[in-house]
């Protein structure tokens, strides 16, 4: 069984990732019993992307590096809250013919996390019909583990 202690929290550039992050800090923070586990995943090239000179290694790469400054900011965040820095780690995914929302299900199953915190993006009802949205993704299939929607 998942140990609600083992955090996995999904993190980008937005606003509503730091809210997480800082709701995450808030709740957690006198806590020492803990893992956080920052997920960055980022989605394949366009599809002109070859067509158009584009190589792989060097997209991974600038995703890698624009990863490396979020969890930078993720990290100040929850240091700040009093989160230890032993206690956080980082992951960088390339979303393969996935879904971002089947990716982050992925982790949380193969890593065994407890609890999986998303901030809730403000996509509109046609948005959210053609692209999905991944906190309702989570909702729907948290039956194994808790999931938290920051909004």
């Amino acid at each position: 069984m998942a140990r609600w202690e083992k955090i996995l929290v999904a993190v980008d550039e937005g606003e509503t990732s730091l809210r997480a992050l800082r709701y995450v800090g808030r709740m957690t923070a006198a806590m020492t019993d803990l893992s956080i586990c920052l997920l960055n995943i980022y989605p394949e090239p366009p599809p002109d992307f070859y067509t158009n000179g584009g190589v792989l290694a060097v997209y991974q790469a600038e995703k890698e590096k624009r990863a490396d400054m979020i969890f930078a900011e993720a990290e100040r965040v929850l240091l700040e809250a009093g989160i230890q820095p032993g206690l956080i780690e980082r992951n960088t995914l390339l979303a393969a013919g996935k879904t971002i929302s089947q990716m982050v299900l992925d982790v949380q199953r193969e890593g065994n996390f407890g609890t999986v915190v998303v901030g809730k993006r403000g996509v509109s009802k046609a948005e959210e019909f053609l692209f999905g949205s991944i906190s309702n993704a989570l909702a729907r299939h948290s039956s194994s583990f808790t999931t938290w929607v920051v909004g």
